[in-house]
């Protein structure tokens, strides 16, 4: 069996009767992480970015999908499109190892289900199965894919989103391995926008959903697609990553190691890279207590020193370039502390700049991923040294680290308090609900057009 069939097999089979409990939690816990800081990015300027694109490719339409934050209505991928860039608006969504598939499957999932053409019952079961497709080839193919150029979250979350939208179809095994197989050829997405600080990056995550989308209406449609697209010699796996793909070992994990237990979430809005280097940089200022700083050594794994952007040291002119700094990142905190939106799109801070250039970044074998040893000399001859050593569990939030996390996020961007009181009591509804609950939470943010608000059955 090639393992396009086998992991379509397992996807059409796989419901929440099938799913333990602490598997259907996790995924709750996602849902609630993903919207709850969508609803934070509402203030983030990609996301107006992409609906005029959206609306100027789909129109306007008055039984389409929602743009999230806005009100508007549009065609089911146009709204995919610009919503995917509020989810990534401030760079804090979930991760599953480098790839951030949260900001991919739930609008996919939220437009289709708004409009009718799936259930609500199998939206989050449809998503829990997305993050163990995507997160599947992520965790056994990245560390080959990533330093190559190529960028986790569209390569492997097109697998995801194809997955998800068959899901939600209901397609058998055999349709939703012809989805998976489309995704193959269609995936993609490289790293330079974080090399050069722009902004791509925020947008390559909307088209990954849309062209999932796509791979699943084909293979309903009844595309014949390559049973061996993910293995073949010029399948997926030896394309991009230029291995083989043991597809006995892959396809035994299968409901056996749920990946969606590897998806962890941000405390700050830098780069899944930066957030340990971030935490041990606030430790060390409040040992520092305003003496004058030397130069600070930073030890990173290579394969995090060696992604796109990591080591820029400045000029910035965009957040783009600014959150995936380390040098940045460290910077910027030993001088003010917790990052924020307004302090990372501060380019012309004469202290921060200073530091930068005291800044030298190491990259160390020895130092474990999610890990990172920071050492700063002072002018007065003293050193302190850092070793944050933290691990997948350190990020793995429960449900209620969540709602504190995303209740801060929301703060900062004046969020009303009460949006996510409601965004909680709906995600408790699901696998079941109803859609519109969603939707009014998002009708609150500021600026939304409340004309176009829904309302929910008392």
């Amino acid at each position: 069996m090639s393992l396009a069939r086998a992991i379509g097999d397992f996807v059409a089979r796989t419901g929440p009767a099938e799913m333990p409990p602490e598997v259907v939690e996790k995924g709750k816990v996602c849902l609630l992480n993903g919207y709850g800081i969508g609803l934070g990015c509402h203030d983030t300027p990609y996301a107006p970015v992409a609906r005029r694109a959206a609306l100027a490719m789909g129109g306007e339409q008055a039984d389409g999908a929602t743009l999230l934050g806005d009100g508007r209505k549009t065609t089911v991928a146009a709204a995919i499109l610009a919503n995917a860039a509020l989810f990534h608006g401030r760079a804090q969504e979930d991760t599953s190892g480098a790839a951030h598939l949260g900001t991919i499957l739930l609008p996919l999932a939220t437009a289709l289900v708004e409009t009718g053409r799936a259930p609500i019952q199998r939206l989050l079961p449809a998503v829990v199965l997305g993050y163990e497709v995507g997160g599947l080839f992520e965790r056994a193919y990245a560390g080959h894919t990533t330093p190559v150029g190529l960028r986790a979250s569209p390569l492997y979350g097109t697998l995801a989103a194809a997955t998800t939208a068959a899901k939600l179809f209901g397609l058998d095994g055999e349709r939703t391995a012809a989805a998976i197989a489309n995704a193959a050829s269609f995936a993609g997405g490289i790293l330079q926008s974080f090399a050069d600080g722009t902004d791509e990056w925020r947008y390559q995550v909307g088209a990954a959903a849309c062209q999932g989308l796509t791979a699943a209406e084909l293979a309903r449609a009844g595309s014949v697609s390559a049973p061996h697209a993910l293995e073949g010699r010029s399948g997926f796996v030896r394309t991009f990553a230029r291995t083989e793909c043991d597809v006995e070992a892959l396809a035994a994990t299968l409901g056996r190691e749920w990946l969606i237990h590897r998806v962890v979430f941000k405390p700050y809005p830098v780069c899944a890279f930066n957030q340990t280097p971030v935490t041990g940089a606030l430790v060390l200022r409040e040992q520092i207590a305003g003496r004058a700083i030397r130069a600070v050594r930073v030890s990173m794994n290579p394969y995090e020193t060696g992604y796109a952007g990591m080591d820029a040291v400045g000029p910035f002119h965009s957040i783009s370039g600014t959150l995936m700094s380390i040098p940045f990142c460290i910077a910027n905190t030993l001088v003010h502390g917790v990052p924020t939106m307004k302090l990372m799109t501060t380019y012309d801070d004469r202290a921060v700049a200073a530091l930068i250039d005291r800044v030298k970044l190491i990259s160390d074998s020895a130092v474990p991923t999610l890990c990172a040893r920071i050492e700063v000399d002072l002018e007065n001859g003293e050193s302190l040294v850092r070793e944050q050593n933290m691990t997948v569990k350190d990020y793995n939030y429960d449900r209620g680290a969540v709602s504190d996390l995303i209740r801060r996020v929301g703060a900062e961007g004046g969020v009303p308090g009460g949006v996510y009181d409601r965004l909680e009591a709906w995600v408790d509804t699901l696998p079941a609900g109803d859609v519109r609950g969603l939707l009014a939470c998002f009708a609150e943010l500021p600026g939304a057009n409340k004309s176009n608000a829904v309302t929910v059955p008392a």
